[in-house]
């Protein structure tokens, strides 16, 4: 007998395969807290453990990897977006001093690939490994007339937890407290859409070789995303640092100026010198090929720095060589004032965050 949903586009059996090709993957990211195995409802995780913290306090965080998920598309390279994913959202739940949980995604495609899937669902699953998040459900839907078969887009969401007395933010913020840059990867998932038109206009595809790039134009572009979670946990459990970090900034849309201006204190500022790092060459040569100055793109790219960590200026030295031992590289690239200064020129506050402000001054080194 005819399958009618069949007909209609949607394979069940291949979502079916899809869920077995990926139950290894996930199941390696559970840890004891996790009840139950993969394709129930809903996700179990036992949080009897928050009985010892004090007042414990949940953080949340939901997003995208946006239009980078093209590229992979276009290449046909799956099996890297899925970190971007993990970074995107639990590097915005380590900024409050918060540690992972567990995370669930949704995986919205045109026609269930089992391979495909398997392979997305296989870079969550790493970066969760990676950053202490069991990945405790997820789904995989078909949109067939929505999407074009070979299409989708990813998304998820995690849940950590702190002690209210240890969160980080604007709060904590003081006069004279160190702005350290934390090194991105490259792109990250920011800016894409940017890429992808100043591509278009040179007329640059992405399985061309770009020797300026150093390699196949599409390969490069989907480095995956840099995740900070746990080296900055390391950080923030190490006693030689206790009371030392005071706000953390992932920067994502926006660029620098608009996501540290959202930690910092309303009436604080801070000028952020770049002389102190070289862009990474692929902004430069993206800038390049679009003919704009690097410049002009801080508000939408990151520029080579994918966290930013405000601590206490008696600290920085020390934290910046813990975070060079961890693997990030790191350095300070100004400080923090709450003296009354005019801040027409500054980025002030994002997202309908009431920040301080921010700017970005002097000529990057080459």
């Amino acid at each position: 007998m005819a399958n009618p949903y069949a007909e209609a586009g949607v394979d069940t059996a291949a979502g079916d395969l899809a869920v077995e090709l990926m139950k290894t993957a996930v199941a390696a990211t559970h840890s004891a807290s996790v009840l139950g195995g993969v394709g129930g409802f809903a996700g179990l995780f036992d949080v009897s453990f928050l009985r010892d913290f004090s007042r414990p306090l949940l953080a949340t965080s939901t997003d995208g990897v946006g239009t980078k998920v093209a590229i992979a598309q276009a290449i046909d390279k799956h099996d890297t977006i899925g970190q971007d994913l993990v970074g995107m959202v639990v590097d915005d739940i380590v900024v409050v001093g918060a540690r992972p949980l567990f995370m669930t995604d949704y995986i919205a495609c045109g026609r269930v690939v089992p391979g495909r899937i398997a392979d997305i669902v296989a870079g969550i699953a790493r970066g969760c490994s990676a950053t202490g998040t069991s990945l405790v459900g997820g789904e995989t839907a078909e949109h067939p007339g929505l999407l074009g078969p070979d299409d989708y887009d990813v998304a998820g969401a995690a849940v950590g937890v702190v002690e209210a007395d240890l969160a980080l933010g604007p709060q904590l913020v003081q006069d004279g407290d160190a702005v350290i840059a934390i090194a991105s990867s490259g792109l990250h998932s920011n800016g894409y859409s940017l890429v992808r038109h100043v591509l278009a206009a040179r007329g640059v595809g992405y399985t061309d070789h770009s020797d300026d790039l150093g390699g196949t134009v599409g390969e490069v572009l989907l480095e995956p995303t840099r995740l900070y979670t746990a080296p900055l946990l390391d950080l923030l459990g190490d006693p030689v640092f206790a009371g030392t970090v005071h706000a953390l900034s992932h920067v994502t849309g926006g660029g620098i100026a608009a996501n540290l201006a959202r930690v910092l204190p309303r009436g604080a500022w801070a000028e952020v010198d770049r002389t102190t790092w070289a862009p990474l060459p692929v902004f430069r040569v993206l800038a390049d090929m679009g003919d704009m100055g690097v410049e002009s793109t801080e508000g939408t790219w990151n520029l080579g720095v994918g966290m930013i960590a405000v601590v206490a200026r008696s600290a920085a030295p020390q934290i910046v060589a813990a975070l060079g031992a961890s693997g990030l590289a790191a350095w300070q690239v100004g400080e923090v004032s709450t003296a009354e200064h005019d801040l027409a020129g500054f980025e002030q506050g994002a997202k309908g965050v009431d920040g301080g402000g921010v700017r970005l001054v002097g000529r990057y080194a080459d």
